[in-house]
């Protein structure tokens, strides 16, 4: 913490604003290590996004939905988030059209042109006063914004970049991204589209994604400063392996992290739909040291998996559809026929019923589909979504039973009365034609210590070897998942592993090592200086 410039008990809150020169250039990650390193240095910090698209959420204590980036953010701020941190959240139904999510709960959906002629003009309002709330409880507001501001078709009516960084009264940091290429180019062409007074706003730049000898990078620096008048504050190195969750799905991982020998990984291969919602619920398969974690589009890569997991989707209907038409409904049958293991979450639970029933297409033309059968339920689409915090028990699992290679004696079954937690995010609701064995036994928990009445939840097949549930984060749960893991060792003869992975203490970890790194490649003291009189300083 710098002693020249002070920052913290300012009311309203000091700001500072995250822009980049494209989508994707690592503004989320930056500001999620510039909100961490603050939060080191001793200040109260909350993460500001007014605007974004993502069909990854994260659901708030108080049981509204947000971007999963805030949600991290807040995280790594140590603080609950709320739904000021995202007060608009736009997940996308289809090319064309989105559902507007604001403070937490369903608005509407709306395609592109509706949205900006129609809404654009409210939402602005709504994004200063959730803003302003934040501006009164911390220190230090660290905004981030979305794409570029040089997008000059939405520049009129922006609420999520200079506009923003205005009503924010926030210096702005621009980030490029030099592992694509051009960097120089992409700074100050960026600048060159903004307004006199949106240049002015900009104090200096962070070059994100570098890989070799910065010294050969020096000479274009130099050029940079002169050429622009402003200070590049940090060439920040790739960071190797950061188990930290994306937002995009274009930076889904795609090979797992853990070490360990290939005779006793678990091949578990995720269905990558087109929708893929919420796929954060596969990052603790990543970190464990036994498993193998690849996604699959085609039949042709589907392989002989010992686990295939079918996550959540934003169109339930349209990537059930995706499945017919590639073939992979019959691989993933023939897989469970065979004894495999198989797993839905949300959307992929959804499919793995008898039917889905969309008669006021809430979520496409279909009104009815058929399921992959491996359940006694169908699905009901309906405008009603349910966003809520669970807690409570994995219950009664076991397995091998009535299978014909049952192996495993009673005391390897998978253990009863395991704890767990999660999230749940969905529009449909599922009823039951038969009775099913349910895996979960949860709860809602809006204060520490109280819990509503415990009800069932999900499904899972007589062997323990096919289940689905609602609940998002349930593999963030360590025992649940190790037990899980383990019982599917057993089945192959091989030895349980021992002890768990402590996955939120290793988020945390991951959290301190990201703002070390940032830290060590970032000039510090003058990003406090900026945060301390950016706003006095040409503007």
């Amino acid at each position: 913490m710098t002693d020249k410039y002070v920052i913290a008990g300012h009311r309203p809150a000091r700001t500072l604003m995250i822009q980049g020169t494209a989508s994707d250039v690592g503004k989320s990650i930056l500001t999620t290590a510039i909100c961490r390193i603050l939060v080191q240095d001793g200040y109260a910090v909350a993460p500001f996004k007014s605007q974004n698209m993502s069909l990854n959420s994260y659901v708030t204590p108080d049981g509204k939905e947000i971007g999963r980036a805030q949600g991290m953010q807040a995280d790594a701020c140590g603080i609950a988030a709320t739904t000021d941190m995202n007060p608009i959240l736009l997940k996308p139904t289809t090319d064309r059209a989105s559902q507007v999510v604001v403070h937490g709960k369903p608005y509407r959906t709306m395609d592109a042109f509706s949205y900006r002629n129609e809404y654009l003009a409210e939402a602005g309002l709504i994004v200063r006063e959730a803003l302003n709330r934040l501006r009164a409880e911390y220190d230090v507001i660290i905004l981030e914004g979305a794409g570029s501001p040089a997008e000059i078709n939405l520049k009129d009516r922006d609420i999520v970049n200079m506009r923003m960084a205005g009503w924010a009264d926030a210096p702005v940091i621009l980030v490029a991204d030099i592992d694509r290429g051009g960097v120089f180019a992409s700074i100050v062409g960026t600048l060159e589209l903004l307004e006199p007074d949106e240049r002015a706003r900009v104090k200096g730049f962070i070059i994100n994604k570098f890989r070799g000898d910065v010294g050969l990078l020096q000479p274009g620096l130099d050029w940079l400063e002169n050429r622009t008048g402003k200070p590049v504050l940090g060439v920040i190195p790739h960071i190797d392996k950061l188990r930290l969750e994306s937002e995009d799905s274009l930076s889904i991982q795609t090979s797992s992290l853990a070490a360990g020998t290939d005779e006793e990984r678990l091949d578990i291969a995720v269905i990558r739909f087109p929708r893929i919602a919420n796929f954060t619920d596969i990052d603790p398969l990543f970190a464990e040291r036994d498993t193998s974690v690849r996604y699959v589009t085609r039949v042709e890569d589907f392989g002989q998996p010992d686990i295939v997991l079918l996550p959540g989707s934003k169109n339930t209907a349209e990537d059930l559809l995706f499945l017919k038409e590639t073939g992979l409904d019959l691989a993933i049958l023939a897989h469970r026929e065979q004894g495999g293991w198989l797993t839905g979450i949300c959307g992929g639970y959804q499919m793995l019923g008898q039917k889905l029933l969309d008669p006021d297409g809430i979520e496409s033309g279909n009104e009815y589909l058929a399921g992959l059968g491996l359940f006694p339920m169908e699905t009901v689409f309906s405008p009603d979504k349910k966003t809520e915090r669970v807690f409570g028990q994995a219950i009664g699992w076991r397995i091998g039973e009535n299978s014909a290679d049952n192996s495993t004696e009673d005391g390897r079954t998978f253990p009863m009365n395991v704890p767990i937690e999660g999230y749940e995010i969905h529009m449909g609701i599922t009823s039951f034609i038969q009775s099913v064995e349910h895996p979960m036994s949860i709860g809602l928990k809006r204060e520490p210590g109280v819990s509503e009445t415990l009800y069932h939840e999900g499904a899972r097949s007589t062997d323990g070897k096919v289940w689905g549930t609602y609940i998002h984060g349930i593999l963030h749960n360590d025992e649940f998942r190790r037990n899980w893991l383990n019982a599917i060792r057993s089945g192959k003869g091989w030895m349980p592993l021992e002890g768990l992975l402590n996955f939120n203490g290793l988020r945390e970890a991951e959290f301190d090592r990201l703002a070390d790194h940032v830290r060590r490649y970032m000039n510090m003291p003058k990003v406090y200086e900026i945060i301390a009189t950016g706003q006095e300083n040409g503007q």
